[in-house]
């Protein structure tokens, strides 16, 4: 996509914003920004690979920095809940208090048996 030169401009001012503020969410930038969010749409911006790499950046390393906080935390339940994040599947079942598999098996849900009664009203 090439960009003209105040989709450049914007595409500039936002990506510093988002490094600067580690804005993690699109929209949340637009309140630092000196175009509004509707703009942003009007000029494509929220489909630029560099907006949307930013942003993943930055969430990625406010959820690495949260595990870290809560795996180092003396809290137990913050440190459960981090083991529940990055477990494999055996792991988290065994860390649940309960644990209920669910399985759906294809079966109707009711059966219906229709019987026919003859109409009294015919009989005459």
């Amino acid at each position: 996509m090439k960009l003209t030169k105040k989709q450049k401009a914007y595409e500039k001012e936002l990506l510093k914003i988002i490094e600067e503020r580690k804005i993690m969410f699109f929209s949340h930038a637009f309140a630092y920004t000196s175009f509004s969010l509707a703009t942003a749409y009007n000029h494509g911006l929220e489909k630029l690979e560099t907006i949307k790499e930013a942003l993943a950046k930055n969430r990625a390393s406010g959820v690495t920095y949260m595990l870290n906080k809560w795996i180092g935390s003396n809290n137990a339940t913050l440190q459960i809940a981090a083991m529940r994040i990055i477990s494999d599947e055996e792991l988290r079942r065994s860390l649940n208090q309960q644990y209920i598999e669910q399985t759906i098996k294809e079966q109707p849900l009711f059966n219906i048996d229709v019987k026919e009664t003859p109409d009294p009203k015919s009989d005459e």
